[in-house]
């Protein structure tokens, strides 16, 4: 018997390679596809052995020469470096890319994994919104090559890139306490991505490593859509209080540089008001007045060690371990911090 593809499906049916995806990989009901042509098409699909969960099986026989990119903003400076040594690294060898945002939308990375197994891809990297588990399962399942970097699933085996996102933030901690700064505030996003819930530990045990404790209230959490006035919002509470921080964390560099907005605002002098220091940098940390204390992260070797691990996925014949690599940063000590505080 010929073998159906997906294509073939939608040309009996007439209707869109689209409708046929989502059915058999059980949306049909969130994006609206009507009962009679879902069971049209899953009726066809049954008759012809075309069932969901050889979707990805058969859209990944071919060699189309191209990966698919899914991460949570192109716009972000982090994810477009590491999208661009991506990008230069498979270009050497033979591969284009595929680039697409999620806006931290689960709903919309789900829709752009199978648009991307739609459009043949040969692989996948996904810097992941962490909530779509249903849709990682099946890409193992189906033994389809992809890559997780800067987030995973830490319940769920995979290949993945990330950092040492702990051990950056205690660091760089560390580096203010060692500087006499006892009160540090932590600016961090809301709960709920692994990289955010590594730093915040590191940011703590670095005040137990200094015998300090962590006061729930030089923690401000806040959210990722609101960051602009939440930031200003944070920074008043920190400073304005009797016993005002001397230093502040900032657990991403678009914090920080709202950070440094608002302090101006404010009136507040860096570092002799208020030392910052940011996890991750603009590229404008280096040549702001002072510069910017920051933790670095190796992009280029993100970057590489994505390509390679999902390359070698793609060239395998045979089960492979999962690898696993979790990279070192760089502390960037610059003047925000200030000299060392008598006490």
């Amino acid at each position: 018997m010929k073998k159906l593809y997906l294509k073939d499906v939608a040309r009996e049916l007439n209707v869109s390679k689209t409708a046929v995806s989502l059915v058999l990989n059980g949306k049909g009901d969130e994006n609206k596809i009507s009962y009679d042509t879902q069971q049209k098409i899953i009726n066809f699909a049954k008759k012809h052995n075309y069932i969901p969960n050889q979707l990805a099986r058969g859209l990944s026989r071919g060699k189309s020469e191209t990966i698919g990119l899914i991460i949570p903003n192109i716009s972000d400076t982090f994810y477009s470096k590491v999208a661009g040594v991506i990008e230069r690294k498979a270009k050497e060898k033979g591969y284009t890319v595929l680039f697409s945002s999620s806006y931290e939308d689960p709903k919309t990375e789900g829709e752009l994994i199978l648009s991307m197994l739609n459009r043949q891809v040969d692989g996948l990297i996904i810097a992941s919104t962490q909530q779509n588990k249903k849709e990682i399962e099946f890409l193992k399942k189906e033994k389809f090559p992809f890559v997780l970097f800067d987030r995973y699933y830490p319940e769920n085996e995979t290949d993945y890139v990330i950092v040492d996102n702990f051990y950056g933030t205690k660091k760089v901690t560390e580096h203010l306490l060692n500087l006499g700064r006892k009160k540090v505030g932590f600016i961090t996003l809301k709960p709920g991505l692994e990289p955010i819930a590594q730093r915040l530990m590191g940011y703590k045990e670095a005040l137990k490593a200094h015998n300090l404790t962590s006061k729930e209230t030089y923690v401000k959490e806040i959210g990722r859509e609101e960051y602009f006035s939440e930031v200003e919002k944070a920074i008043i509470d920190l400073t304005a209080r009797e016993q005002a921080v001397d230093a502040i964390v900032f657990s991403t560099h678009y914090l920080a540089s709202q950070g440094l907005r608002v302090l101006k605002k404010l009136n507040l002098k860096v570092p002799d008001d208020v030392a910052i220091v940011s996890f991750d940098e603009l590229s404008a940390f280096d040549i702001v007045e002072p510069p910017v204390t920051s933790v670095v992260q190796p992009v280029n070797e993100i970057g590489y060690s994505v390509i390679e691990i999902l390359l070698n996925k793609i060239g395998s014949t045979v089960k492979t371990e999962f690898q696993t690599r979790v990279l070192k940063t760089k502390l960037e000590i610059r003047s925000s911090c200030g000299s060392f505080l008598s006490t």
